[in-house]
């Protein structure tokens, strides 16, 4: 079948085998409550609200797996949306690696997403895609920077740091997830860092590596990372306005 006429799949890989140590002492941060239920099952959600999506692939603690299966089992998913389970590794670079090899035949695009950005609206969740199967090998969706940028030379902790450049605001973005890529492309990429070591701090960042081009779609406000307590009370608020809006 030529590649015209290949049907396009398309799977997202959720890396979720982290503990996220700048929430504090607990759960894994993938499994903190956000408006009661565990930002997993939110980020799930994210990436099966878009019709695209066929499969989402989470990829648990290397122990966990049978707890997060047991969670998706509990939590209403879109029942055209098929959903797997694997264990990850001790990176997050070997989890997706893992998500990507548990991929069925068939899927022809992957988005790789961070489950710590539990309300990224399905309008970027398309644009990713849709950019994709329009020809791009390897797409971002990102936004300006509001603040200027800084880079320093780095020093202990509590230091003083020396500026050493201030790159040009207007040029840089902030990337999000989902990251979305041609599977083949992506595959190559994981393949191509495992043979000369980790550096790259996304799966875009593995593919510019090799050569291949990466654009950017805009990104959107409400996809930011739930790193630190700030950030949840943020996503609270903002996961509170959207259900007094439209019963999200």
């Amino acid at each position: 079948m030529s590649e015209e006429a290949r049907p396009h799949r398309t799977a997202a890989v959720i890396p979720a085998a982290g503990r996220g140590v700048r929430l504090g002492p607990g759960a894994p941060k993938a499994l903190r409550t956000l408006g009661g239920t565990p930002m997993l099952i939110h980020a799930v959600r994210a990436m099966a609200a878009s019709r695209a999506v066929s499969l989402v692939v989470v990829v648990a603690p290397p122990e966990g797996a049978p707890e997060v299966k047991n969670l998706l089992d509990e939590h209403a998913l879109p029942e055209r949306t098929d959903y797997l389970v694997v264990p990850g590794g001790e990176t997050r670079q070997e989890s997706v690696r893992l998500g990507i090899e548990a991929l069925p035949d068939g899927i022809t695009t992957v988005l790789v997403h961070d489950a710590a950005r539990p309300l990224v609206p399905v309008d970027t969740v398309d644009a990713v895609v849709e950019a994709v199967r329009d020809g791009a090998p390897a797409v971002v969706p990102a936004l300006p920077l509001a603040d200027t940028v800084k880079q320093v030379e780095p020093r202990e902790k509590g230091e003083p740091e020396p500026v050493v450049a201030t790159p040009e605001r207007a040029l840089l973005r902030a990337v999000q997830t989902p990251q979305g890529f041609d599977r083949e492309t992506l595959q190559r990429a994981h393949r191509s860092e495992t043979a000369v070591g980790e550096g790259a701090t996304d799966c875009a960042g593995m593919v510019e590596r090799l050569g291949a081009p990466v654009v950017v779609v805009p990104g959107h406000e409400e996809a930011f990372k739930v790193t630190r307590p700030l950030d949840l009370v943020l996503a609270e608020a903002v996961l509170a306005r959207r259900r007094a809006n439209d019963g999200f």
